[in-house]
């Protein structure tokens, strides 16, 4: 790849910004010139991404909240797919997002552009017939996990393990008293951090539920403070509408824009929307609470699609529930604060999480955004 080529991202959502930032950041390190060019958030665009268009235009997760924005993402993909098509890239790299990525991907690989996916879609959890299409759409697939790698070279399809940047930028052995500092909270006192999901129609489902069980907490424990970090203005202005049902909460709760990782580390223990951000608490060490709720269609589907009983990153790896899972009608208020306040005070519990989450963060802790850039040169040239 010459140094003046463009390499173009899409990215579908915050977890996805995170991780193609520190490639991108690699890739013009090693190439001063190459334009980086596509779909990309805040984190993207500051190591030097020219945004077409923004991340948050495709989060959007669960089937009937993508049917109620599939023209809108129609639209968009077609316009993305013009573009790519009258300028080609030297390189395209898909980030996540599989639902859209995959199709405009097998569009463009059909015309001779060459392909790279970052993150391999969860085809040993649910809907493991997608190898097929990835067969189809893409060149090589950067996988985040080591046990990818057979599933990859069995399909007979070009895979890189390049470990999960999460595990270099997140630090092995925590600091909470810095983190408090930083987030101006008190030394003393536990905390929970509260993360109910960085797209819209996550906080909807999760928002209220989540607040309402902390509030129960609240109760029970008068001495606990909450800390939620607010993905961006209008996630912060929602949390902000739906913490005003809880008066007694506020005197006790910090709204923070962005920032989740510091909210992590000053945490004693995490009540967490399913998804990256599961990942993100392991690899601080902390104990969790995983829930989620969506409509009872998307969840009714997902289900059936399901090929193992996990949904959480922490129990995936581990093979077990290691911390745990409400899902759905199981995630109400008085679950998630029971469920939190065996995570806060069994420390027989907090001390096995920390040594299992330890070894977790060494196996996916390698050199990932160089690795990944020096794949996605290679496609290149």
């Amino acid at each position: 790849m010459q140094s003046s080529s463009t390499c173009a991202f899409v990215a579908g959502e915050a977890s996805g910004d995170l991780l193609a930032a520190g490639v991108i950041a690699e890739l013009r390190r090693r190439l001063p010139d190459v334009r980086c060019a596509g779909v990309g958030g805040d984190r993207m665009i500051a190591a030097g991404f020219d945004a077409w268009a923004h991340v948050r235009e495709l989060s959007v997760r669960g089937y009937v909240e993508v049917l109620r924005h599939l023209p809108r993402l129609l639209k968009l993909r077609s316009t993305l797919t013009q573009r790519l098509l009258a300028q080609p890239p030297a390189v395209f790299v898909g980030v996540d997002a599989p639902d859209f990525n995959l199709a405009l991907e097998e569009k463009l690989r059909a015309r001779g552009i060459r392909v790279v996916h970052f993150i391999s879609p969860s085809i040993w959890a649910w809907r493991s017939e997608r190898i097929v299409q990835i067969g189809r759409a893409v060149d090589r697939m950067l996988l985040v996990f080591p046990f990818e790698q057979a599933i990859y070279d069995g399909a007979g399809i070009a895979a890189t393990y390049v470990g999960h940047p999460l595990a270099s930028m997140i630090p092995m052995v925590p600091d909470a008293a810095t983190a408090r500092q930083r987030l101006g909270l008190a030394a003393d006192g536990p905390v929970v951090a509260v993360l109910p999901g960085s797209r819209a129609d996550e906080v909807r489902y999760l928002g209220p539920t989540f607040l309402a069980a902390i509030d129960v907490l609240r109760q029970r424990e008068p001495d606990l403070r909450f800390v939620i970090p607010a993905a961006d203005v209008a996630l912060k202005s929602m949390l902000l509408t739906m913490a005003s049902e809880f008066p007694d909460l506020a005197r006790r709760l910090t709204l923070v824009d962005g920032r989740s990782h510091d909210c992590l580390e000053a945490a004693d223990a995490v009540l967490v929307a399913s998804g990256t951000a599961t990942l993100e608490t392991a690899l601080y060490k902390r104990p969790m609470v995983i829930a989620y709720r969506m409509p009872a269609f998307s969840a009714w589907l997902m289900r059936r699609k399901k090929m193992i009983p996990w949904v959480g990153l922490p129990n995936i790896l581990a093979g077990e529930f290691l911390v745990p899972e409400l899902l759905q009608e199981q995630a109400t208020p008085a679950a998630l604060a029971d469920a939190l306040q065996g995570q806060l005070h069994d420390r027989a519990l907090r001390a096995k999480l920390e040594q299992r989450f330890a070894t977790m963060h060494e196996e996916l802790r390698r050199d990932t955004a160089a690795l990944a850039a020096q794949a996605i040169i290679e496609e290149a040239r």
